[in-house]
């Protein structure tokens, strides 16, 4: 049973006094930033209505300023929130935050229609202006998104709506991470285990197959059982991306969150197209596993498991901070010492899992704050994994908000996989560098195998689902249980092929995804470890990580894929797809050759 939360050590807990002390401190400064509760909240801003010409640079500023605010009292309200989710005091003080957020939203939503109301001239003299220099590039982004900027009153209106159209993420959020209990599972030996998210995870890389398909199907029926409730969530996010793109005028859900960015529609394209091309892979490797096992049939809960034998069955944290610490040597004495000094001595980390904590783990943080990862750890070396991962995301944002000012320090999340993958594959070099046998270095090949399946071919997998959905909604296509059910169905059968059978229990799968509510974001994975890759292989081919340690400062200075090119990687074209499945496909190669003359599988 996971323990309370009031009785987790405080060292393995995130250090979330250093941002506010406490509830108190946190209302004190909420207050202050709230203005009382007076509208308008923000007269500063509200005074500058009609004035844009003459007060473009006072006005941006305290937008700037007070978004800055914002954003420090919402970070500490949702780590205390995610610390235990049935906590009533944090639940409300994060509902009090998410509210000021869109209030805050509903009192700027004049500035960008009133700023592209001006005529071009007016707003090249502005550009070209000394004063408005730091902040060129910021207003030139906002100047090209002047097709799909709404009306002053019409942008009121959408941003009033922000609060409602955010209630299917917030209640698949309470349900999945508080309100469900995956219950009591059994292994072969018919002893008993509590399921939770974390733990189902570790069950599903058990060599006891009876707790893996036991933990598999408990999962996929707690969901099913709640199937109307959650075909009926997704639908409602997805209908409030079609609304936020429909009154924008994009031409599709696709558009709409990618345009912004500047990423062009057919990046998307190239990765499910050249991946579909490409799935003998992937099949090629399911055969392989499946021959390796000595099972008459592969099921999706047998993917996960290890080929050989883990070389340790337990590691504990502190050994795993040493092993991600000893793996980022390629990048420099400097970065090492910066995520040693956060991993062991500024509290970065909450480590491990309570009652109603969150589930999974994340970076987080803000321009005032260190780096926040939220873990659940429990001693694998996918927990280790995960660590290197998030320590890869806490770097990126330390280096941004350290070399760039407020405006252009928060990188765009089409970046924000790469640094996380380029960490895994360094610890992965490392390990197989300093492998003591053949099957230790078999094993740690496996994994970074399976790492691919799982993190390039299963989320370009979620994309093509993610966008079949919205291009349903533009459709006006229900989004019932059944309907959802099998076009999921359809697709596990593609991506793992003939040699996997897809139990019909796994066609609710899509229900337990927390990344479909988040508009887009599950491709980024993919194209995010394609770049990685990239990256990893220029640094351990040269030695040099400058190039990669200046993509890591650039935030969000210039777009995403201009910052990748200037680091060396071309993301408009379908090379760094190719590469990685070729990778991929080397690697498999590799790992039979070594199984077959050195090493024995061991799993049943």
């Amino acid at each position: 049973m996971a323990i309370k939360r009031t009785d987790v050590n405080p060292s393995d807990c995130w250090d979330t006094e250093s941002l506010y002390a406490n509830l108190e401190s946190w209302k004190k400064e909420f207050e202050a930033v709230a203005s009382q509760g007076e509208k308008p909240l923000w007269p500063a801003i509200a005074e500058g209505r009609g004035k844009l010409k003459e007060r473009l640079k006072s006005v941006y500023e305290e937008i700037l300023s007070t978004g800055r605010k914002i954003e420090k009292l919402y970070v500490w309200a949702h780590l205390k929130h995610d610390e235990d989710i049935a906590e009533d005091a944090y639940q409300n003080a994060f509902l009090q935050i998410s509210g000021l957020y869109h209030a805050f939203a509903e009192e700027i939503s004049w500035f960008e229609p009133e700023l592209l109301s001006l005529p071009d001239s007016t707003l090249q003299k502005l550009l070209n202006s000394r004063e408005l220099e730091p902040y060129k590039f910021a207003i030139e982004k906002l100047i090209r998104l002047k097709p799909h900027t709404l009306p002053a009153e019409q942008a009121k209106l959408v941003a009033l709506a922000g609060q409602a159209l955010d209630t299917p993420q917030r209640a698949f959020s309470a349900l999945n991470d508080a309100d469900l209990d995956f219950g009591f599972i059994e292994d072969q030996k018919g002893e008993t285990h509590e399921l939770t998210h974390a733990k189902y995870q570790l069950f599903l890389r058990d060599k006891d197959r009876v707790l893996r398909k036991n933990a598999f199907y408990a999962m996929q029926n707690s969901y099913k059982e709640y199937e109307n409730t959650l075909s009926s969530l997704i639908q409602g996010q997805v209908h409030a991306h079609h609304f936020y793109a429909h009154t924008h005028h994009y031409p599709s859900c696709l558009s709409a969150a990618l345009y912004p960015k500047n990423i062009d529609t057919q990046v998307y394209a190239n990765l499910i197209q050249t991946t579909n091309q490409n799935l003998e892979s992937i099949h090629k490797y399911m055969r392989l596993r499946k021959k390796l096992m000595g099972l008459d049939e592969l099921h999706l809960y047998d993917l996960a498991t290890p080929l050989c034998k883990e070389p340790r069955a337990n590691i504990p944290y502190q050994e795993a901070v040493e092993l991600v610490i000893a793996s980022v040597a390629p990048l420099g004495s400097e970065y090492q010492n910066i995520l040693a000094k956060g991993l062991k001595e500024n509290r970065w980390v909450d480590r491990f899992e309570n009652q109603n904590k969150r589930s999974g783990a994340y970076s987080s943080g803000c321009y005032d704050s260190m780096p926040y990862m939220l873990m659940n750890y429990n001693g694998t070396i996918r927990d280790v994994f995960t660590l290197a991962h998030e320590a890869g995301h806490s770097m990126h944002s330390y280096y941004s908000n350290h070399e760039q000012p407020y405006h252009y320090a928060n990188y765009p999340i089409f970046l924000a996989e790469i640094a996380s993958t380029f960490n895994e594959d360094l610890l992965t070099r490392y390990l197989i560098d300093n492998s003591a046998t053949q099957e230790e270095k078999a094993y740690y090949l496996n994994q970074k195998i399976d790492d691919l399946r799982a993190t390039f071919f299963r989320q370009t997998m979620f994309a093509e689902f993610e966008l079949f959905i919205h291009e349903c909604a533009e459709k006006h296509i229900p989004l019932t249980p059944n309907f959802l059910k099998q076009e999921y169905h359809k697709l596990n059968q593609k991506y793992f092929g003939k040699d996997v059978v897809v139990d019909t229990v796994s066609a609710i799968e899509w229900a337990r995804i927390p990344h479909f509510y988040y508009n887009f974001y599950v491709y980024q994975y993919a194209t995010g470890i394609s770049a990685a890759l990239d990256l990893s292989n220029q640094v351990h081919l040269t030695g040099d990580s400058s190039r990669y340690l200046t993509f890591l400062k650039g935030g969000s200075h210039q777009y995403p894929l201009d910052l990748l090119e200037s680091a060396g990687v071309d993301l408009r074209g379908k090379q760094p797809i190719l590469s990685a499945i070729t990778t991929f496909d080397s690697m498999v190669d590799e790992l039979e050759k070594l199984l077959a003359e050195n090493v024995s599988t061991s799993v049943n």
